[in-house]
């Protein structure tokens, strides 16, 4: 017991013979496999041996600094994620270094974008060597974030890629990093722009995006909106000067304006033949009792038109409190709608995320005990799940009908069939990747350079 080391729960490691000198790595005792964050593996021959090329991203929220590694392949294994998820994924034998000393351990070679660490140690590599004491952290020796970085800037990507521009409040959020990684790892230039730090020129002949410190905002190739509710308006002003000096939007200042309206968005997927739940809207708290009775009576939903993120959504029960809530919202002068309550959801609803007319990936979320809401900020769960063929129809059908290239799709599962609850421009990605492990921020990306007729270079 003497002879092993003691190591916490996340370290730095050495992957000498991939050039990765540093890389930090959550460890867990409760995962067989040690894994890698790779991506662009390229799998050939050498003679008669399987061997892969790949790119690993060794620092975290960091897509400049890249090494590219090749290793001989020694299996290849289906592995189940934590989240459920099973993937098959090439595994490789590498030397490892810890606590100054070193030896061969094997690695799968998965994307880890969604993870908060770009390796995880195994118990198989700590078979004999190692003591966990999850309380403590780098035993092995603690390395300042710089010289880690430092140690990759000879391999620093030069990026002759797209010139992007990501419109959004708070760069430090999980889908903006995402976003920015994303483009920075497939060798694109991107800059966070905020949208309350942006101001325009409108002139006939130089119309102008200017941001903080008066620098105009020019040469971009695309622009990706990240908007909350409440910069709506100021938000697809800029989109819309955007797009008249020629820059593509991944979703346009129409598209998303309609989307945000509720009652609008409604209408707008009622006239492409998009099932909802039966809902209400009145002008007068004379019309309380037909408005209740209209979407089936009580219980029923009431929505705040300007709510997001399950705020402003309130279950009445009875026929009394439907009242009292809708008349209260009223005399508030709060624009509201009433929809049914679909009791047979139970709780939960499917998070779809579509791009480009394609659903690309599905969550379902699973609201807490004693809320009717399904919304993983408000406590809420989310699982992997697949969606039926008609549900992903439905959601495509969704999309188009707003005019959004992006968009995450909320159905609910009801006895009548599948039903639109809402159609969100900007939805969030952390849950979502989280779930089902898989890289969207990388194909919003890749969305962009197909509509920017992007002709991305080979690997070095």
């Amino acid at each position: 017991m003497s002879s092993k080391a003691i190591i916490g729960s996340e370290e730095w490691i050495g992957l000498n013979e991939l050039r990765i000198p540093f890389v930090k790595a959550r460890v867990d005792s409760g995962a067989k496999t040690s894994s890698l964050h790779a991506v662009n593996i390229e799998a050939y021959k050498k003679g008669s041996q399987a061997w892969v090329n790949f790119d690993v991203f060794p620092i975290q929220n960091d897509g400049k600094r890249k090494v590219r590694c090749e290793a001989m392949v020694v299996d290849k294994r289906v592995v189940k994620s934590s989240s459920g998820n099973r993937e098959e994924r090439y595994v490789i034998r590498t030397m490892m270094t810890l606590h100054e000393k070193s030896w061969p351990i094997e690695l799968t070679l998965t994307n880890r974008d969604s993870m908060g660490y770009r390796m995880l140690l195994g118990r198989e590599a700590m078979q004999s060597r190692l003591i966990v004491d999850p309380s403590e952290s780098f035993l092995g020796g603690k390395v300042d974030e710089s010289i880690a970085m430092k140690a990759y800037d000879q391999g620093k990507r030069q990026q002759p890629g797209l010139r992007i521009g990501l419109l959004a409040s708070n760069q430090k959020l999980y889908s903006n990093r995402r976003i920015i990684e994303a483009a920075e790892q497939r060798g694109h230039h991107i800059e966070f722009y905020n949208i309350r730090q942006c101001f325009m020129k409108l002139d006939a002949s130089t119309p102008q995006i200017h941001y903080r410190g008066g620098d105009s905002i020019e040469a971009l190739d695309a622009v990706i909106p990240r908007i909350r509710p409440a910069q709506t308006f100021y938000a697809c002003a800029l989109l819309r000067l955007f797009e008249s000096l020629g820059v593509f939007c991944l979703n346009t200042s129409e598209s998303i304006i309609q989307s945000r309206d509720k009652l609008f968005s409604l209408q707008l997927l009622l006239s492409k033949g998009v099932q909802i739940p039966t809902t209400g809207f009145a002008s007068s708290p004379l019309d309380t009792n037909d408005l209740i009775e209209m979407v089936g009576g009580s219980p029923l939903i009431v929505k705040l038109l300007e709510g997001t993120q399950g705020k402003g959504v309130v279950l009445a029960e009875t026929k009394k409190a439907a009242e009292s809530v809708i008349n209260a919202f009223k005399s508030l002068n709060a624009n509201i709608l009433v929809q049914e309550f679909i009791k047979e959801a139970d709780g939960k609803d499917i998070r779809c995320f579509v791009i480009d007319g394609k659903v690309v990936a599905a969550m379902q979320r699973t609201a807490p005990a004693g809320e009717f809401r399904a919304n993983i900020h408000l406590g809420g769960t989310s699982s992997i799940i697949r969606a039926t063929a008609e549900e992903r129809k439905l959601a495509i059908k969704a999309t188009k009908a707003m005019g959004l290239s992006v968009a995450g799709v909320d159905i609910i599962r009801s006895a009548s069939g599948p039903l639109v609850l809402e159609v969100n421009s900007s939805p969030g990605l952390e849950g979502i990747e989280a779930a089902t492990q898989k890289d969207i921020a990388q194909l919003m990306i890749q969305s962009i350079e197909r509509k920017c007729n992007y002709n991305r270079p080979a690997p070095d």
